[in-house]
């Protein structure tokens, strides 16, 4: 009921911005809201979502509903966006779920999971599996409404000092990497850092730390990674998808006119759209670029992505017999990955496999 529920007031929303917006926004009240993200303005693709998002809001209202966008560090620390909207600090704020790892492990399946789904199965899950039903669920206990707010696809593997040949490599090494995936790597002996992108350029540079991930080509370049760090790696098995939300306050989010929900809903889903997208056209010629300017495109090993495999297996099995919640969403998702697999073996797959090799 929760995705017919979406997509029904999605297309309500959609359908007044086109029609008109007036329509939709006579007699209502006028608001301003602010959001928090947790990205800087120089990742215009990231910090770019929710800029998008406002846009439609406000044209689909008729100016009435206004959203001002704040960048990471502006009203809060670019990792505090789940707690300012939780504590009405303000109304809603733009993030990736998992960087709240430390307050419920389950929060993960909002974003990312080691081995697990890709954008397109990601948002299967959410909007016609029960995803969106089984976060909502978490959130409401941090008086929170979740909605879909972005997705990059799959993502890089990251920037490394030196090369990883085999799972020793990677023993005491100083890894940026964010969530679930530094507790994974953490059984093969990595160091995981959890820092915001703004700190990740000095930190690598300083060698803080030996290697950082973020997103890829075209976030990765503007963050100037290449420069400090040669060894470019993919694919991030801790990131088949990674999926971006836009959260609300309760209290905030029950207080709108059912029109104003409804546009809301469609802006999101406008944003969710957009950034992959984006990401889809921008990522391959930045990568041409990284290359063409001294970066080394290398894969990671078998070796390594079964031992990583192992060591995800394990962290599941642990986090599941300690959180409850963590275990009811990815019995779910698991449920639903494993099928997800078997149908995008048959089709995407072997297309895939066949068809990129080639040039038209």
């Amino acid at each position: 009921m929760q995705r017919r529920s979406f997509l029904k007031k999605a297309s309500i929303g959609a359908g007044a911005a086109a029609l008109g917006a007036p329509a939709i926004a006579d007699n209502l009240p006028s608001l301003n809201w602010r959001l928090v993200s947790s990205f800087p303005k120089s990742l215009d693709t990231l910090f770019g979502a929710p800029e998008v998002f406002a846009n439609s809001l406000r044209k689909a209202t008729d100016g009435k509903f206004n959203v001002k966008v704040f960048a990471a560090g502006e009203v809060v620390p670019a990792l505090q966006v789940l707690d300012a909207v939780q504590n009405g600090t303000v109304e809603c704020g733009h993030t990736a779920s998992y960087y709240y790892l430390g307050k419920n492990s389950a929060f993960i399946f909002d974003t990312a999971a080691p081995f697990g789904l890709t954008a397109r199965q990601q948002s299967a899950w959410m909007l016609y599996g029960n995803g969106m039903k089984l976060m909502r669920e978490l959130y409401a206990t941090y008086n929170i409404v979740n909605f879909l707010g972005g997705q990059t696809g799959t993502q890089m593997g990251g920037w490394f000092r030196k090369e990883i040949k085999t799972p020793e490599d990677l023993k005491g090494l100083k890894f940026r990497i964010a969530g679930f995936a530094g507790q994974v790597l953490a059984k093969l002996g990595v160091v995981p850092q959890q820092l915001p992108a703004g700190e990740i350029y000095s930190a690598l540079e300083k060698g803080t730390i030996d290697a950082a991930e973020f997103v890829g080509p075209y976030d990765d370049e503007k963050l100037g990674l290449a420069k400090v760090a040669k060894n470019y790696y993919y694919p991030a098995f801790w990131e088949g998808a990674a999926g971006l939300s836009f959260l609300v306050n309760k209290k905030q989010w029950e207080s709108l006119p059912p029109a104003y929900q409804a546009a809301w809903e469609a802006a999101c889903y406008e944003t969710h759209t957009d950034m992959c997208a984006k990401y889809d056209a921008l990522n391959p010629p930045a990568l041409q670029r990284l290359i063409q300017n001294g970066a080394v495109l290398r894969k990671f090993n078998t070796s390594i992505m079964e031992a990583c495999f192992k060591a995800s297996q394990e962290t599941y099995a642990e986090e599941s017999a300690k959180n409850p919640q963590f275990k009811k969403i990815f019995e779910d998702y698991r449920a639903f990955r494993n099928m997800e697999a078997q149908w995008f073996n048959v089709a995407e797959q072997a297309f895939a496999q066949f068809s990129f090799n080639k040039k038209l």
